[in-house]
């Protein structure tokens, strides 16, 4: 059995104070024997437009968010806690003028030993509804990041996405293909699109790939002031982007396991899912429904 966390937390655009709920978070996750914890999508930062996002992005080397995490692993570390993260940033591109919307993830000794790039954006422009071009100001990524396991946790076998990747079924077996078991999906969901399709989607992907998925989420209304914003005093505006929250862990039959509850679903909450990842579950569901011997790639003409 390995223990592992689903974060939920509500992002501004500070990334200094963002980084001090993670810090709480990670303290939160030790103080009960987790042995990995997943944070969502964006969690150094939720900007109020796409320009503003490339004006406050910082290489990992500067960013004060990542730079918290680094510290509070290498003293936990040294306290003889391991606890590892899977945390989704941002990051200047080298190629273009956009940013790069990625999952890290830190050993117990505060190291980036894996780095995914979002693949899928969300480009949407619904008549009279809304228009969001993500791919305005981020750049896609063009591979999938081979699952790898985790030091010191033996068996898991970790494949990453993020967000609007859980929408494409072919990532997902993708993963299941190269031998992930457990899948994480660090999220930011609308509140329209989460209250229709959050759970839906995650306990889909589970039992398209028979393994865990992990959905750690944003939540409430996001605060645009800044670091600087708030050195100076400035008071915040009302929010005007909200996510869905339920961050979730669900297991490989498709069963919701853990779900943070939204009966606070405000801008100062902050709460973890906790679950533990069966290897023996996983693999009397793949044992007893054996998906991956019955697929028939010779009939499509191509296999995921």
């Amino acid at each position: 059995m390995v223990l592992i966390a689903a974060g939920q937390l509500c992002s501004s655009s500070s990334l200094t104070s963002n980084g001090k709920i993670a810090v709480k978070l990670i303290e939160k996750a030790v103080q009960r024997g987790v042995e990995i914890l997943f944070l969502p999508e964006a969690s150094d930062y939720i900007a109020k437009s796409m320009e503003f996002s490339k004006k406050i992005v910082k290489p990992v080397e500067t960013n004060p968010f990542v730079l918290q995490i680094q510290e509070k692993l290498q003293k936990l570390h040294q306290e003889g806690k391991f606890i590892q993260i899977n945390v989704g940033i941002h990051e200047p591109s080298t190629k273009s003028d956009r940013v790069l919307n990625t999952s890290i993830w830190l050993n117990s000794k505060g190291e980036i030993v894996q780095r995914y790039q979002k693949i899928h954006l969300f480009d949407v422009n619904i008549p009279n509804g809304a228009i969001i071009q993500e791919s305005q100001g981020v750049e896609p990524g063009s591979e999938i990041l081979k699952p790898f396991s985790v030091d010191g946790v033996e068996g898991v076998k970790v494949g990453l996405g993020i967000c609007y990747d859980l929408r494409f079924p072919e990532l997902a077996l993708r993963l299941r293909s190269l031998s992930a078991n457990v899948l994480s999906f660090p999220s930011a969901f609308t509140l329209r699109t989460g209250a229709a399709h959050w759970h839906l989607l995650g306990r889909a992907r589970a039992i398209d790939t028979q393994s865990y998925v992990v959905m750690a989420a944003q939540t409430g209304g996001h605060i645009t002031l800044t670091d600087e914003d708030l050195e100076e005093g400035k008071r915040a505006e009302p929010a005007s982007r909200f996510s869905y929250g339920h961050a979730i862990i669900i297991d490989p039959w498709g069963t919701v396991i853990a779900e943070v509850s939204d009966i606070d679903n405000s801008s100062t909450s902050h709460g973890l899912a906790v679950a533990e990842v069966d290897l023996d579950l996983i693999e009397k569901v793949r044992v007893n429904m054996p998906l991956w011997e019955q697929r028939r790639p010779d009939v499509f003409g191509y296999d995921v």
